[in-house]
């Protein structure tokens, strides 16, 4: 997996006021952490940042972020700050990753096959149980969805972990049961649909008798 690189700068001066002015430059502050080592304050220009944050699955990807010609760090978006007015970034916390750890992480699910699927066909309901599900994977190979594919999935029929075709080194963290992802229910109007011909059944059978 080839992560996105972000180039950063290096600032010197923390502090709201510092901060402030380099938001007037366009510059987004950040910092780097973990890892055991210590932490870098960079900038990232606002423009770079924003099509990130605008292509979705910002906290859910690792990036390489090169400060400079002499730094490159392999990092997780862990919190994005935001203006309560604008909703303008305002800092950035990165967790930096070393090469062959593990993290466990929420990965989004992403459904296929809906347009096949025999239970949708015939009236059923998409219920997507888990919309995300927390993973165990390598801290430099984090998938940026789980596929589920739905395309056999008929009415009143589930889908669990179990079904799932995980990448290599993908497992998921709750280990102790077979827990569902998506299913294909039955809408409430065929419920009231079946219940009122069964009460006509019924009534009919106690006209006979």
């Amino acid at each position: 997996m080839v992560n996105t690189v972000i180039n950063a700068e290096l600032r010197s001066k923390a502090g709201k006021g510092s901060s402030r002015a380099l938001r007037r430059e366009d510059k987004i502050p950040a910092v780097i952490y973990g890892d055991k080592k210590d932490p870098v304050m960079v900038t990232i220009g606002r423009v770079a940042l924003f099509k990130e944050l605008h292509k979705g699955g910002f906290m859910n990807k690792s990036y390489e972020i090169h400060v400079g010609n002499d730094i490159v760090e392999t990092v997780l978006p862990r919190d994005v700050q935001f203006h309560p007015v604008t909703d303008w970034p305002l800092h950035v916390d990165f967790f930096r990753l070393s090469h062959g750890s593990r993290l466990d992480i929420m990965i989004p699910i992403h459904v296929v096959g809906e347009e096949v699927s025999p239970g949708i066909k015939v009236g059923g309901i998409l219920n997507i149980v888990r919309h995300e599900v927390e993973f165990s994977c390598l801290a430099d190979s984090i998938p940026e969805y789980i596929t589920i594919d739905i395309s056999k999935l008929a009415m009143n029929e589930s889908i669990h972990i179990s079904n799932v075709d995980l990448p290599n080194g993908v497992t998921p963290v709750i280990d102790d049961r077979d827990f569902t992802i998506a299913t294909i229910a039955v809408p409430s109007s065929m419920k009231s649909s079946s219940a009122d011909e069964n009460e006509d059944e019924g009534e009919e059978d106690a006209a006979e008798e």
